[in-house]
C-alpha cells in the first residue's frame, strides 16, 4: 500500500492531503494531446495574426465587410492564445489558483462567444450586399460596423460573466482538490447557453443563407428569360456574385456546424455543463479547430489575404507610406 501511494504523482506534492493526482494517461493518448492542441494553437495564432496585421496596416482594406473579418481574427487570435496558456501552464494540473481558472473560462468562452457573433454578423454583411445591393453602402457603413462589434464583445462579456456569476462569486465552490480548475454550469444555465450561443446563431446563419439562395435562383431565371441584353447582362453579374457568395456561406454552416455540434450536443445530454481545463475531450478540441479554419474561410479565399501575407513577411510593411498600397 505504500508502495503505491509513492508511486501516484500529485500536483502539490507538499500538500498531500489536499492536493489533485494528476491523471495517469496513456502515452499515447497525451502525445495525440498536445500534438493536436499544440497544432491547433499555432496555426490559430500565426493565421489571424496575418490577418489582424494585414486588415489594420493596409488603408484599401479598412471597408466594412473587413472590419467584421478583423473582429472575427481577434477573438479566434485569443482562442490561440488561450490554447497555448493552457498547454503550457496547466500541465494536468492547475497552479494559478481558483480565482485564475475562472477568471480563464470566462476568457475563453468570451473570445468564442465572439466570434460566434462575428459570424452572425458577416452573415448579415453579405445577405444585405447580395439581396440590397443599391442600399449597402448606406445600410452598412464602417461607424455602424464597429458599434456592432463593439456591442457584440460588450454583450459577450457580460453575458459570459453571468452565465459564470456563481464560479466568480465563489471560484474554489466546485474544486475538490487542490490542482483542479473545474467551471460548472447549472442546467438551466446550460440550456440557455446552448440556444443563445448555438441554435439561435445557427438559425440565423441558414435563414440568412436560405434568403441568398433565392435571390440567386431568381436571378438565374431571370437570365435564362433573356427579356432585354440590359437585363440579361445585369444578371450575369448578379448571378456570379450570389452564387459566390452562396457557397461561402455554405461552407461557414458546413464547418460551423461540424466543428460545433459535438460540443453542444455533449452539454446539452449532461444534466450539468462541466468544462475541466486540463482535461479536453474531442469535442471541445473541434470547437478550438473553428478558430483554425475561420480565417481559411474567410481570408484565404480573398486575393488581397494573399497579396498582404506576402507583404508582410517580405517586411515590406516597413517601408514608408507602406499602408497606402494597393493589394485589392
Amino acid at each position: 500500500m505504500m508502495e503505491t501511494l509513492e508511486e501516484v504523482e500529485l500536483c502539490f506534492p507538499e500538500l498531500f492531503n489536499i492536493s489533485c493526482k494528476k491523471p495517469a494517461h496513456p502515452p499515447s493518448d497525451a502525445l495525440l494531446f498536445y500534438v493536436l492542441m499544440s497544432f491547433t494553437s499555432v496555426v490559430a495564432t500565426t493565421l489571424n495574426l496575418l490577418v489582424i496585421v494585414a486588415i489594420s496596416h493596409f488603408k484599401k482594406l479598412h471597408t466594412p465587410t473587413n472590419i467584421l473579418l478583423l473582429s472575427l481574427a481577434c477573438s479566434d487570435f485569443f482562442v490561440g492564445i488561450l490554447m497555448s496558456f493552457q498547454i503550457v501552464i496547466t500541465n494536468d494540473c492547475w497552479f494559478l489558483g481558483d480565482l485564475m481558472c475562472v477568471a480563464f473560462s470566462v476568457l475563453d468562452f468570451t473570445t468564442t462567444s465572439a466570434s460566434v457573433g462575428t459570424m452572425v454578423l458577416i452573415s448579415i454583411d453579405r445577405y444585405v450586399a447580395i439581396c440590397d445591393p443599391l442600399r449597402y453602402s448606406a445600410k452598412i457603413t464602417v461607424r455602424r460596423v464597429t458599434v456592432c462589434i463593439f456591442l457584440a464583445w460588450g454583450c459577450s462579456i457580460l453575458y459570459n460573466s453571468l452565465l459564470m456569476y456563481d464560479n466568480l462569486k465563489q471560484p474554489d465552490r466546485y474544486a475538490f482538490c487542490m490542482g483542479e480548475c473545474v467551471i460548472v454550469i447549472n442546467y438551466v444555465a446550460g440550456i440557455a447557453d446552448i440556444i443563445l450561443t448555438f441554435f439561435a446563431p445557427v438559425t440565423a446563419i441558414i435563414v440568412l443563407y436560405m434568403r441568398v439562395f433565392v435571390v440567386a435562383v431568381t436571378q438565374a431565371r431571370a437570365m435564362r428569360s433573356q427579356i432585354t441584353s440590359i437585363t440579361l447582362s445585369g444578371a450575369v453579374s448578379a448571378k456570379k456574385s450570389e452564387l459566390k457568395a452562396a457557397r461561402t456561406l455554405g461552407v461557414v454552416v458546413v464547418v460551423f456546424l461540424t466543428c460545433l455540434c459535438p460540443y453542444f450536443i455533449s452539454s446539452l445530454v449532461d444534466e450539468n455543463s462541466l468544462f475541466t481545463v486540463s482535461s479536453v475531450p474531442l469535442q471541445n478540441w473541434l470547437f478550438y479547430f473553428n478558430s483554425c479554419l475561420n480565417p481559411v474561410i474567410y481570408a484565404f479565399c480573398y486575393p488581397w489575404y494573399r497579396k498582404s501575407v506576402k507583404l508582410i513577411l517580405t517586411f515590406k510593411i516597413l517601408e514608408p507610406d507602406s499602408s497606402e498600397a494597393n493589394v485589392l
